[in-house]
């Protein structure tokens, strides 16, 4: 399929024949909204790497996808064992995995919504470790049968959902292709290796209640959200600084107008913004997608 996608998968949306103009320049705004940067170098930039292995917001998704990893590979695989131990049959234990991915499903399609919507993944981030954890810990010291599978719905509401947030921060903090690569380079050689600690904590010897297992998982959760704090915090700095140098980031001149200036205003762009045929043209990604929305709120 590598070999398919060389040759399909468009490099820009300029290059996807799939695309009419008008989509093309929604994707190249979107685009702009997320990393600033439409324009494909077509290449690799070998400095850009270097800086990415210097840049701390490329290790702290690292070792938050590590950590995540830890509970994300051993819950899956250890969770019918688990749920056996607690008195279900074989049978029973297998059917009741079920609900609680269910509900991690669920709730990691609204998580990333939530998060894209209100641009806040790192809070995102930190609100389901804090559930993960809750719900291993759960697990581990409590002894009620109810009460721990309540825990494993929240260990899994808390893991999966975190993964799924963590992987698209990666790319929203890189600001080319090359970085963006590297950066995801950097999550997996790193983040791969909590498979190795977590499948490795769960031994048959340990059973019912799996006390380091159980507990470790909770430690690594915990120390997810603690690094999604961390590493807000930095991009809170950097932005400071960046305001501070460049200004803070100026509204589309048509936010905060009333329907009526905002209809006058767009046929006024029109009327300057046209080919010979009267077929309107607009030049700039961030203004089609202001226009596009407009048109979708208005009818």
């Amino acid at each position: 399929m590598a070999i398919v996608a060389y040759f399909f998968l468009p490099v820009s949306p300029d290059k996807a024949r799939f695309l009419t103009e008008e989509e093309a320049l929604v994707a190249k705004a979107r685009a702009v909204r997320q990393v600033g940067d439409v324009e494909r170098v077509g290449g690799i930039v070998w400095k850009d790497i270097l800086s990415t292995f210097l840049d701390p917001k490329a290790w702290f998704t690292a070792f938050m996808y590590f950590s995540t990893n830890v509970g994300f590979s051993s819950l899956p695989v250890f969770l019918p064992t688990i749920l056996e131990d607690m008195g279900f049959s074989s049978i029973n234990a297998q059917g009741l995995t079920a609900p609680p991915f269910f509900l991690s499903f669920l709730i990691t399609i609204l998580s990333v919504y939530v998060a894209d919507k209100t641009q806040q993944r790192g809070f995102t981030v930190m609100l389901m470790s804090t559930i993960g954890f809750i719900g291993y810990v759960l697990l581990a010291a409590v002894e009620t049968v109810g009460v721990r599978y309540l825990g494993v719905f929240l260990a899994a509401a808390g893991i999966f959902p975190s993964i799924a947030n963590i992987l698209p921060w990666v790319l929203n903090n890189q600001g080319s292709d090359t970085r963006r690569g590297t950066g995801i380079a950097i999550l997996n050689i790193v983040g791969q290796c909590g498979p190795l600690l977590g499948t490795n904590i769960f031994p048959k010897n340990e059973s019912p209640r799996y006390f380091k297992g159980m507990w470790v998982s909770a430690a690594f959760t915990l120390f997810t959200g603690f690094l999604a704090l961390g590493l807000r915090t930095l991009l809170v700095w950097e932005n400071k600084k960046l305001d501070s140098k460049y200004g803070p980031k100026a509204p589309h001149p048509l936010h905060g107008k009333d329907p009526l200036s905002q209809k006058t205003a767009i046929m006024e762009y029109f009327s300057k913004n046209q080919n010979d045929a009267g077929v309107p043209l607009i030049r700039d990604p961030p203004t089609m997608l202001f226009l596009v929305k407009w048109q979708h709120s208005h009818g």
